[in-house]
Order: C-alpha cells, then sequence, then structure tokens
C-alpha cells in the first residue's frame, strides 16, 4: 500500500529486485480478477484486459530483448514482428493461448517479466540499448519496465473490479529515474499515475501527452513529461 514518502529526498537507483517486486505484486492482484471479467475494456484503454496482459508482457519481452544481443542497437529496435490480431488492438511479439485461460496468461506475464529480470541482473551497466525514448542502460530498462507493471495494472485494476495501490517507495524510484520534472511534493502513486496521463494532480492539469527521459542519468538533460503522446506501445 502506498503511504505517506518524501520523494524529494535522493532517491536509489531501481533495480532488478524492484522489478521482480513490481510483477510478482501485479501478478497477484490479477490473480484475483473474476474468470468472465476479462473480455471488458481495461481502464482508460481501448483494448480487453487480456489484450493489455499480454501487451505488459509484450513490452516487458521487448525490453529484455532490447539488451540480449551483444552489440544491442542503437538506431532500432531488435527486428521481431509485431502484429495486431484484430483491428485496434495492440500490435505484440508475445500473445497467450487463451485455451490456457486466465492462469496461462498470467504465467506470460510472469515469464516475460522474469526474462527481463535475469537481463537486468546481468547485463553490464555501461550497456545502451535503444528506446524510441532514448537510448538507456540496464537500470532504465528495468524503471520502464516497472512503470508499464504498475500503471497497465492500475488499467487493469479498473476494468477486473480490482483495488491496487503500488508501494510509494517503488514509485517514487521509478519517477526519479525516468521522470525526473514530475512533482517532487505529491504523493508518489497519484504523480506518476499524473506523469503516465491517466490522472490529475492538484495544481496540475491531465496531461494530454507524456513520455519518459530514459537516458542515463548522466546523461540526462530533462523534459516535461508532457512533450509528446505515449503510444502504448515499446
Amino acid at each position: 500500500m502506498s503511504s505517506s514518502f518524501d520523494s524529494a529526498l535522493p532517491q536509489p537507483p531501481v533495480t532488478a529486485d524492484d522489478l521482480d517486486l513490481a510483477v510478482r505484486l501485479a501478478v497477484a492482484v490479477l490473480r484475483e480478477a473474476p474468470p468472465a471479467a476479462w473480455e471488458g475494456k481495461a481502464g482508460s484503454l481501448e483494448w480487453d484486459c487480456w489484450e493489455t496482459v499480454e501487451h505488459l508482457s509484450d513490452d516487458l519481452f521487448a525490453y529484455a530483448a532490447q539488451l540480449g544481443p551483444k552489440a544491442p542497437p542503437l538506431a532500432g529496435e531488435v527486428p521481431f514482428v509485431w502484429e495486431s490480431r484484430r483491428s485496434g488492438g495492440p500490435a505484440n511479439a508475445i500473445h497467450a493461448d487463451r485455451r490456457a485461460g486466465a492462469a496461462g496468461l498470467l504465467q506470460v506475464l510472469e515469464a516475460t517479466g522474469a526474462l527481463l529480470i535475469a537481463m537486468v541482473r546481468t547485463t553490464p551497466p555501461q550497456t545502451r540499448a535503444y528506446h524510441a525514448f532514448g537510448i538507456s542502460d540496464p537500470e532504465g530498462f528495468a524503471a520502464m519496465g516497472i512503470v508499464e507493471t504498475l500503471v497497465h495494472t492500475h488499467d487493469l485494476a479498473q476494468g477486473l473490479g480490482l483495488a491496487w495501490t503500488p508501494p510509494a517507495d517503488l514509485c517514487s524510484r521509478v519517477l526519479a529515474r525516468l521522470f525526473p520534472e514530475a512533482p517532487s511534493s505529491t504523493d508518489p502513486w497519484p504523480t506518476l499515475l499524473w506523469a503516465t496521463g491517466r490522472a490529475e494532480l492538484p495544481g496540475h492539469p491531465r496531461l494530454a501527452g507524456w513520455r519518459w527521459d530514459g537516458t542515463p542519468r548522466a546523461q540526462a538533460s530533462g523534459g516535461s513529461p508532457g512533450v509528446r503522446a505515449h503510444p502504448e506501445g515499446r
């Protein structure tokens, strides 16, 4: 549960353990979903809840894959084929077998999360790899995976009728890493929802477009979280 937390304090680096925690908490709450609820829309997204878990799994897989080559590409993504299975659906390389039901879907989420966790643990910190929001390092990809997990679980919780409030310190670390110009005097979880265009924040109108800054901290020049619309992609 979120609690009072001074997000203005210097934050430690984002770690593979942080990502592991985010994925474990997300899977635990999603296991509580009613079996019939997975076909409903996920919050404000145009995807149903099943598709949203596939998209989240695809994000985690894509970040792990991007760190995988001995010389990760810096000009584009590792060229997997991403495709939608319906008009308006997410373009994924990862799709879960619907015959396996929700339990199988959540195994896919756990497995792709484990891939990224392992890559963050084992990739040298000086490694750099491509992301559309800035060439990043393993810590950056861990933080991206956490943000995707936290906010898409928020979308899913809305669609599935579940309660979801992740730990404040986890939110603070990814805000400091990816959204350095976000407000630091507000509660971290509502601030993360604001920074990803999902909520208003006192004194800060809801963002119509947003992006994170994935560049390593030593290189980051800062920027507004409302620079560009996020495509809900990788």
